[in-house]
């Protein structure tokens, strides 16, 4: 046996010893569809005809997380997780976050059992319907962002606690700070070029990127004071319609929640990569935000939503799909670049993006990005 097998099998029995202890060693396993993460879910078909979700998170495949006062420095030295503001692999932020979220009103999977230590959950069913499966099949897209709007008017409608907490499980909501912002968007500068068979940017076009790109991650910082979901888009949300309310949108995958700038989850949700979203929907949706957040200052907050937005188009271009081509062969990331590369364009065609479009022109000329069609799947 090699050592790989060796540890699959050792995971394995991990697997069987803490279902038996959780009430549900009897249960039917069946996978279930993963994410970019290094989860894996299985659903359970219980003896008495009701399923649950398992959830197996590998503490050892990630990097350490770095406690909120950890110093720019420490971060670094802790690895990528730590610089990004990342659960990893810390059932224990899930546990936490899902209970906070719960408190709120919202529906998110009921826990059921859980060992930190192993990375173990047993959760919830919610079922299969998510908005993106849903809106594929014919249902009109308009309720569902306007459910998922109005969570984020009531979810922002007070200022989260420094630190969830549940039995059990306790987790710090750190700030989604310039450094967090500034990690993922330089990656941009190194895997685009890689991907795209160009020659690297020169250090003129890393210190121009700097020059523009700081302003915006600085006004993120500064007006950090929601909670986000962070990954807040139709994969993420589920339509319960047999609940009420704002209850009927389900809630997954929120372990890496931070505090941050309330336009971070609505650009996920309204420039979503994985599938179109129309210019009309997207701008009845944040005036349907704005409209109830008279508290906020609408031509800034545009333009604090159109600048994050740039900077997560080019955050998922590079790290997240030019890396996964390039350094992986995960060539089905290469279908959502030019659905991604539309929302980067349609941000800079604004006025207040006017320097960091020319940069653009500059540097990743038009006539270099992807222009196929957009993608059909996940």
């Amino acid at each position: 046996m090699t050592r790989v097998e060796a540890k699959t099998e050792a995971r394995e029995t991990e697997r069987v010893a803490f279902l038996q202890r959780s009430g549900v060693g009897d249960a039917r396993r069946a996978p279930m569809g993963g994410d970019a993460s290094t989860r894996a879910y299985e659903r359970l078909y219980l003896t008495d005809g009701s399923t649950r979700v398992f959830m197996d998170q590998p503490p050892a495949f990630e990097t350490a997380v770095a406690p909120p006062e950890a110093t720019p420095d420490e971060r670094r030295a802790m690895g990528y997780n730590a610089l990004a503001r990342l659960a990893g692999g810390r059932v224990d932020a899930f546990v936490a976050v899902a209970a906070y979220l719960r408190s709120r009103g919202f529906s998110t999977p009921r826990i059921d059992a859980f060992d930190t230590e192993q990375g173990f959950a047993v959760l919830e069913d919610l079922g299969d319907g998510l908005f993106a499966r849903l809106i594929e099949q014919g249902q009109d897209p308009s309720p569902l962002y306007e459910a998922a709007t109005d969570l984020q008017i009531a979810l922002h409608a007070e200022p989260p606690p420094a630190v969830l907490e549940t039995d059990g499980a306790r987790w710090p909501l750190s700030t989604y700070d310039d450094l967090a912002l500034r990690t993922y968007t330089e990656m941009f500068l190194e895997w685009w070029p890689r991907y795209a068979e160009r020659e690297p940017l020169p250090a003129e076009a890393a210190a121009d990127w700097e020059r523009l790109a700081a302003p915006i991650r600085q006004r993120a910082e500064a007006g950090a004071s929601v909670f986000a979901h962070r990954d807040y888009h139709a994969e993420n949300l589920l339509w319960l319609p047999e609940r009420q309310g704002l209850a009927r949108v389900g809630l997954l995958d929120f372990q890496d929640a931070v505090r941050a700038h309330p336009a971070w989850d609505l650009l996920h949700l309204l420039q979503d990569a994985r599938r179109d979203v129309a210019p009309a929907l997207e701008a009845a949706m944040l005036d349907r935000y704005l409209a109830a957040r008279p508290d906020l200052d609408r031509e800034q907050f545009l333009s604090d939503y159109r600048g994050l937005a740039a900077l997560n188009a080019a955050r998922i271009l590079g790290p997240i799909f030019a890396r996964q081509v390039v350094a992986f062969g995960k060539r089905r990331y290469i279908d959502f670049m030019p659905r991604t590369w539309g929302y980067l364009e349609r941000n800079l065609a604004h006025p207040d993006l006017a320097p960091l479009k020319a940069w653009f022109d500059r540097w990743i000329p038009p006539e270099t990005r992807p222009r196929s069609g957009p993608a059909s799947g996940a």
